[in-house]
């Protein structure tokens, strides 16, 4: 079938969510079939996940015609006791910086030719 993405297997560092969250914030009239691709995920999975972060008051949705807009509360506190006092804000901040890093060493890369590696 096209357009789904390969499985994939093991542990990550980042959760389904936070990737969903982070890719909203990225463009908060994103469709879900293009947060889906993004994130690697199935359209259903991130049907589920949205609804998982409205329920829990970490996302609101409001309907522009066929459009969905969707709006985060920055000030929502992160669920695990870990990280207590952390703000959806802070979360963001950091997948913000990361996806910037990435988006420039990818763009220096092209420029030059070269290939970004694997920090040691």
């Amino acid at each position: 079938m096209d357009g789904v993405p390969e499985p994939h297997t093991g542990w990550t560092f980042v959760t389904n969510h936070a990737r969903v969250l982070a890719a909203i914030a990225d463009n908060h009239s994103a469709r879900i079939r293009d947060i889906a691709a993004h994130c690697r995920l199935t359209e259903r999975a991130v049907q589920k996940i949205i609804s998982d972060l409205e329920q829990a008051g970490y996302l609101s949705h409001t309907r522009e015609g066929r459009t969905n807009t969707y709006r985060i509360d920055p000030s929502k506190i992160l669920r695990h006791p870990a990280e207590a006092g952390l703000t959806v804000a802070s979360l963001l901040s950091l997948l913000v910086q990361a996806e910037t890093a990435r988006s420039t060493a990818s763009a220096s890369a092209s420029d030059d030719g070269t290939r970004p590696h694997a920090a040691t």
